[in-house]
């Protein structure tokens, strides 16, 4: 049964037209991922999604209900939850509170349940450690960390990650994709925009790539990264003509 379905989406800012008749179905428990060249809309997509940014035009549908019009914390409290491209802890705040902010505010428990929640999450992504520390003096590893964190917070059923990866080195990408696959075990769907491809290969269920705002391909990671149209496009290689 699919989770989320996007029917024909599409979003301008002023004559700039970012993304344009978008549509794509995820399944309960699947992992889709997202490929583009920088400015393809991806992020502009997860905007849609969570509520970031309206649609101009199509539907989003969630869990069966259309969610087209709902703000932001609406989705957040109906179990759509993201992580953002750069970052954004309350950085005067300790590891922990950001967390319990996160499960209140984005999740609608009630404090004391909260407060069970955040320690949950400490132990499942390795952040124990940091609990009292300010979010603000962590390495970049462990913000990266704390933003998935603080998204799993939310006991989210969709999960959409933007570029999670990015800025890491080899070794804490492959932490952080441990902890993916644990969430990934555990049945949240999820939604990953990443140029860490060989990342996004070894979770994703399936891909879709979006080239200035359209769709250039989407099916299984292997027939769409053989595509000749997306090897010459994200690639950048030149493919001779069968």
């Amino acid at each position: 049964m699919a989770l989320l379905e996007l029917h024909s989406v599409s979003k301008a800012y002023g004559a700039l037209q970012v993304i344009q008749s978008v549509s794509l179905s995820v399944d309960e428990g699947q992992t889709l991922g997202i490929l583009g060249p920088n400015g393809a809309g991806k992020t502009t997509l997860f905007n849609l999604i969570s509520g970031d940014a309206a649609c101009d035009n199509g539907r989003v549908i969630y869990d069966g209900r259309d969610i087209t019009r709902e703000k932001a914390h609406q989705r957040c409290r109906s179990g759509i939850g993201r992580s953002y491209q750069v970052p954004q802890p309350f950085g005067n705040m300790t590891v922990f509170e950001n967390l319990v902010t996160a499960a209140c505010f984005g999740g609608g428990q009630l404090e004391r349940d909260a407060w069970d929640t955040a320690y949950q999450v400490l132990e499942q992504t390795g952040l124990l450690a940091q609990a009292n520390k300010s979010a603000g003096s962590l390495t970049l590893l462990n913000r990266k960390r704390l933003e998935l964190a603080r998204a799993l917070a939310t006991r989210p059923k969709l999960l959409l990650l933007d570029e999670i990866a990015g800025g890491l080195t080899v070794h804490e990408a492959q932490q952080l994709l441990e902890e993916l696959h644990r969430i990934k075990a555990s049945g949240v769907t999820m939604v990953w925009i990443e140029h860490v491809v060989h990342a996004l290969l070894s979770i994703a269920d399936r891909l879709l790539v979006i080239n200035f705002g359209t769709m250039l391909a989407q099916g299984s990671p292997e027939a769409v990264m053989n595509n000749p149209d997306v090897q010459r496009v994200y690639m950048g290689l030149e493919v001779a003509p069968a």
